[in-house]
């Protein structure tokens, strides 16, 4: 693994901390799903893990809830808890497990208690700022890659053991 040389104004997720530091972000973040606006929030927060580029959660308040479907699927985070899944659907376009959220967290992430977090892989567009984000490479992670974001980064085939 080749760690990048930062720029100024970059951030590398190898200085991001573990356990997951949790902060609010002002940032616009905008989710598209078969040309409809899923999510738009200027009043999310992010999740900045070693190795990973952040996960944006959005208010539910500012998620189009009648646009996803909860399901039974369940995975444990050590850091924040169990996470249930969501699909979209949308005029018969449908993105299975494209998003996640905590409906009981731990302590130090109940600000994000009941928002949502979206894969941006699962999605047709995801947004920062207006700048397209890219999706972390791999199924499990559900991290959003901009210009200012330096890996490498957890996720891809041969990380799983970092």
């Amino acid at each position: 693994m080749k760690k990048r040389n930062i720029l100024p104004g970059q951030e590398s997720v190898w200085n991001y901390p573990r356990p997951p530091k949790l902060e609010p972000t002002s940032a616009e973040l905008v989710v598209i799903f078969a040309g409809e606006v899923i999510a738009r929030t200027c009043r999310g927060f992010r999740v900045l893990e070693t190795s990973h580029p952040p996960s944006y959660y959005f208010p539910p308040e500012d998620v189009r809830l009648d646009l996803l479907q909860q399901l039974t699927r369940r995975s444990f985070c050590e850091f924040k808890g169990y996470a249930t899944y969501w699909s979209i659907e949308v005029d018969g376009h449908r993105a299975e497990e494209a998003a996640w959220s905590y409906t009981n967290p731990t302590s130090s992430y109940l600000p994000i208690k009941g928002y949502i977090s979206f894969y941006a892989s699962r999605v047709d567009e995801c947004f920062v700022n207006g700048e397209k984000v890219e999706p972390q490479e791999g199924d499990f992670y559900g991290g959003w890659i901009t210009s200012n974001i330096v890996g490498p980064f957890k996720g891809g085939a041969g990380t799983l053991g970092w």
